[in-house]
């Protein structure tokens, strides 16, 4: 049972959106932003970026989320999604992946534990400043996201179906899907409105 009152039983980030909707939308925005649109990072490498800080701030709730929208959209390789995110190497994982991994974990410890050879490292195997700049503000707002949703009390489902369905609604609709959902203000987009 979350801290407070939320009028919804619905799980982590998501009850606290149908609880907040006037802070839903930007939330729901920043994620859109950072997982969704064009980048050189795919969206299943920034999802995975967002699982691996989540488990490490043992953020239930985000890490198996995330967790489940990064294997879908890579290739549904669940075991390169729990290797990666319990801090393991794999083989599949490119130097440039691994080095942006070091500096979002950095980075959840505290921004200033990122150190220029970290940079420099990322760098040298091969990652854009876009790179380096979106993996650091993804893992700077999924400490907030981890922390508003523990900091809240707010429970994480065990079922792993649970998450894959949330997750096929996101990779469809986008995460303002999730928050008018919560909210009950407006219906899940229908399939042609695809992003």
């Amino acid at each position: 049972m979350a801290h407070i009152e939320l009028g919804n039983d619905l799980p982590g980030i998501v009850g606290l959106l149908g609880f907040r909707p006037e802070t839903a939308g930007p939330l729901t925005e920043l994620a859109e932003a950072l997982l969704r649109t064009p980048s050189t990072l795919s969206r299943g490498e920034r999802e995975l970026i967002a699982s691996f800080v989540s488990r490490g701030n043992e953020c239930d709730f985000c890490a198996k989320s995330h967790s489940a929208l990064a294997t879908e959209q890579l290739g549904h390789d669940a075991e390169l999604v729990e290797l990666v995110t319990d801090r393991r190497d794999h083989p599949k994982v490119s130097p440039k992946l691994r080095a942006l991994l070091a500096i979002a974990d950095r980075v959840r410890v505290s921004g200033k534990s990122v150190r220029s050879e970290d940079v420099a490292a990322a760098r040298a195997a091969g990652a854009t400043d876009v790179e380096i700049h979106d993996t650091v503000l993804i893992a700077a707002a999924f400490c907030m996201y981890n922390r508003y949703v523990d900091g809240l009390g707010t429970f994480a489902p065990e079922d792993p179906e649970t998450y894959a369905a949330t997750a096929e609604v996101i990779i469809a609709h986008g995460y303002g899907a999730v928050a008018r959902q919560a909210s009950g203000a407006l219906p899940v987009p229908a399939q042609e409105d695809k992003m």
